[in-house]
């Protein structure tokens, strides 16, 4: 995923808005400009620590999460990459287990800015290039690897040979960009899968899944199936993951929701098809599992500004998700809510599909307020989120920003209440900035 308009410090906010200008269109699909730029640095996306790729549509900052919890339990040196940021540019690179620091950044941006002279670069692929430069730089056992959107013409695509490959659940998101067919979204997806290297894929529906055999057979990569060959399933002390390696009993993710028992699946695919060079004994594995950290994806917020206006025995609960299967995976975690009403906050671009993701939630929820996102200029106005909102059955109203949304709910509501502010990373960025 991708963010144009950087929220992050004054020290690099200046190079990076300097950024945004080099390419008139947000995305571009392409690897020409990046491949002449890596180039031009001479290529630091040859001189990087063993990768892990992935792709998918949703799950692959939670899949990197445990991966990245896991192997530092082990002891490991772990390098990610991941996008969009949610308050600070520097949570995109992650260097050896510390953010990148301003000082740092600010200099490996304007090396990046030197090197391509000028030349038409979209922001994302400008400083992808220079992750991948402090990445060459700074001694690490493993690169965690996310795509920014698609797979086969992203930015990170220019690694010919990564260690493993994997891809996330695939559903319908970006289709002015990547196509309007789960078929061709699929395609694209499917276009980090290399030859002979081996890939972890979660469950898909039939359609994609057919579109990821026939590249992986294309390619000779071994798949490692979700259903075929692995399992995870919930037990009675987390869960069950059945693999080639055997049986493991661990306890359950510590990020909330059904739908993580598999992104936490893919992660323990991921590490049996690194093999025992890499891999993090029984209680490494648990020890990552229980302490893995992925802000805004169904987190809880208990202090902060926001937090002090609801009444005793309500909550506040934050996700970043804006595509029909992120709608459905909230509807499940909605229907253990029945003990309190629920109400929404909503903010979505106009570059996705509102209804999609609002009609799983509407028999759950007793209403919505829109706000729109702030800083974003593809922003849906709060009259056209109501409007979705209404034709899906959600009755809405407006406000202007979040803090006012939930003072509005808790008036409304007279009682203890649930309040899920959803629909954007970049509204979820901004809500975790000003709620502290």
């Amino acid at each position: 995923m991708l963010n144009a308009n950087p929220r992050t410090n004054p020290a690099s906010e200046a190079v990076l808005e300097r950024l945004t200008r080099l390419h008139p269109k947000i995305i571009d699909l392409s690897l020409s400009r990046v491949e002449r730029l890596l180039a031009a640095l001479g290529h630091p996306e040859q001189q990087l620590p063993p990768v892990v790729h992935v792709a998918g549509t949703n799950g692959k900052g939670s899949v990197l999460a445990y991966l990245r919890a896991m192997l530092e339990a082990a002891g490991r040196r772990v390098h990610v990459y991941t996008s969009p940021h949610l308050v600070h540019f520097n949570e995109r690179i992650r260097l050896a287990g510390r953010l990148i620091d301003e000082d740092a950044l600010v200099d490996l941006l304007e090396q990046c800015e030197i090197a391509n002279d000028g030349h038409p670069i979209t922001f994302f692929e400008i400083t992808t290039a220079a992750a991948f430069l402090a990445f060459a730089r700074e001694p690490a056992d493993l690169l965690l690897l996310e795509t920014g959107l698609g797979g086969r013409l992203d930015a990170t695509n220019v690694i010919d040979r990564p260690l493993v490959t994997a891809i996330t659940p695939i559903s319908y998101d970006h289709m002015q960009f990547l196509g309007d067919t789960l078929a061709l979204i699929a395609g694209e997806k499917a276009g980090i899968l290399k030859p002979g290297v081996p890939a972890a894929i979660g469950p898909q529906l039939a359609e994609a899944m057919q579109v990821i055999e026939s590249r992986a057979a294309l390619l000779e990569a071994p798949l490692h199936c979700h259903g075929r060959d692995w399992s995870v399933e919930p037990s009675a002390a987390g869960l069950v993951y059945d693999g080639r390696s055997g049986r493991l009993e661990l306890p359950a993710p510590n990020l909330p929701g059904r739908h993580q028992l598999s992104n936490a699946g893919v992660a323990l695919a991921c590490l049996e098809l690194m093999g025992a060079e890499f891999a993090p004994s029984q209680g490494q594995m648990a020890s990552g599992l229980r302490h893995a950290e992925w802000p805004a994806r169904l987190q809880r917020l208990t202090k902060g500004p926001l937090s002090e206006l609801l009444p005793e025995g309500s909550e506040l609960w934050l996700d970043g998700g804006h595509n029909q299967a992120a709608g459905e995976v909230l509807a499940d975690m909605a229907k253990g809510w029945q003990d309190r009403p629920l109400y929404l906050v909503f903010g979505m671009l106009d570059t996705k599909e509102p209804r999609q993701f609002l009609r799983p939630l509407s028999p759950l929820v007793r209403s919505l307020v829109a706000v729109p996102v702030p800083g974003e200029h593809a922003s849906l106005s709060t009259a056209a989120a109501a409007e979705h909102a209404r034709a899906v059955g959600i009755s809405a109203s407006e406000a202007a920003v979040a803090q006012a949304a939930v003072a509005e709910i808790v008036r409304q509501a007279k009682e203890p209440c649930r309040i899920l502010i959803c629909g954007s990373l970049y509204l979820a960025g901004s809500v975790l900035a000003e709620n502290g």
